[in-house]
């Protein structure tokens, strides 16, 4: 029997959860929603599933044109498709690009365009307003943790990938079914999975005070570690699954406390035109070099880590993450993904702006992310 859990908003968790998608539209008012979701989990059928399981209209009105880092354009095109529909609320379905995609819409729906405004660098946090089009969020992978974040990351027409924060873009309702994960592919299973787990070590390793959600991470991260090689090798372990989606949950429910250079870094290269770049993929990159960046600072923190995850008290995290990712089948390099060094100007001055850097444990500057791109190339 799904649990009903409620910490920044209500989440109906476990097996079968999606049962009750319905119930919690109409206790939204909402009676005419727009799907916002992408082409790939209609290829597979996960959408009509939803649809079936949770006994939507088969006319359901769908925006499907999620690209894989979520732009400005899309969301002012998901939101004349919501006007046309005449649409009263969102559904979002899919992983962190379509709930982002869809909280973007959201903003849109009472909010004037542009976006940029908004945006958590340029002071925008205070012009959200809480009048919003009511969300619900039905994550398929176990790592973004977007369903439960305030957080959305939208990239603009500049090329600049930015954060839009506010609690009033949480979704109403989380609906976490494992059982909508089984059919996500060892590769993103691994990539989201490292997502969740890069989630957990930046909000634990953050300045911020905050026990509870320190707690929260440290628990994410441990359920993660253990899970997430088993997800991968048998996608249909839906012990696995469910233990994953719990720990990309946990992780986000630990973002009050920020995150850290991984994103700094992850976010400006994300947004880069003429790259296509996986999130999770670059957390994963990332993370040995910046875990070998903010270790002077966190002597204490990073034996916990260590006893968390169950390794000696001297093992050098920074090698024991790339192992891990190397275990899992994840490039070790920015090179491997396809980035040239050519973006590092670029990339470390946007990384220096980001909002994620303000709660690095270790300060850093522009020469500083500089220096860990290149030692990531």
């Amino acid at each position: 029997m799904p649990e009903i859990i409620s910490y920044l908003t209500k989440i109906r968790f476990g097996a079968g959860a999606i049962l009750d998608l319905r119930e919690e539209l109409e206790s939204l008012g909402i009676r005419k929603p727009l799907v916002v979701t992408d082409a790939g989990l209609i290829a597979v059928g996960l959408l009509d599933e939803v649809i079936r399981k949770a006994g939507l209209p088969e006319n359901v009105a769908v925006f499907s044109e999620t690209p894989e880092n979520p732009t400005e354009e899309a969301a002012e095109a998901a939101l004349e498709q919501y006007r046309a529909a005449e649409a009263d609320g969102i559904i979002a379905l899919g992983g962190g690009s379509s709930i982002d995609l869809a909280k973007g819409l959201c903003l849109l729906t009472t909010h004037e365009a542009p976006l940029e405004q908004y945006a958590a660098i340029y002071g925008g946090v205070a012009k959200v307003g809480m009048d919003l089009a009511p969300l619900v969020a039905v994550p398929t992978t176990a790592g973004t943790g977007s369903e439960v974040g305030r957080a959305t990351l939208i990239t603009l027409r500049n090329g600049r990938k930015l954060g839009f924060l506010s609690p009033h873009l949480i979704p109403k309702v989380a609906i976490c079914d494992p059982e909508l994960t089984v059919k996500l592919p060892s590769g993103l299973t691994a990539a989201t999975g490292l997502d969740a787990i890069s989630h957990c070590i930046e909000t634990f390793l953050s300045p911020k005070k905050n026990p509870v959600a320190e707690a929260i991470a440290l628990d994410g991260l441990t359920r993660a570690w253990a899970w997430l090689p088993r997800a991968y090798e048998n996608g249909a372990n839906l012990e696995a699954r469910n233990e994953m989606m719990m720990a990309a949950l946990q992780g986000a429910l630990a973002f009050q406390k920020g995150l850290g250079a991984i994103h700094s870094m992850s976010h400006a290269l994300g947004g880069m035109k003429g790259h296509r770049l996986h999130h999770g993929t670059l957390n994963a990159v990332l993370l040995p070099t910046v875990l070998r960046f903010n270790a002077p600072e966190c002597v204490e923190k990073y034996g916990r880590i260590r006893n968390a995850i169950g390794v000696s008290e001297d093992a050098d995290l920074a090698e024991t993450f790339a192992g891990f990712n190397r275990m899992l089948g994840l490039p070790a390099t920015l090179a491997a993904m396809g980035v040239d060094d050519a973006v590092i100007p670029d990339a470390a001055q946007w990384s220096y702006e980001d909002h994620s850097t303000a709660t690095n444990p270790r300060a850093a500057l522009p020469e500083d992310f500089a220096a860990m791109l290149r030692e990531t190339m």
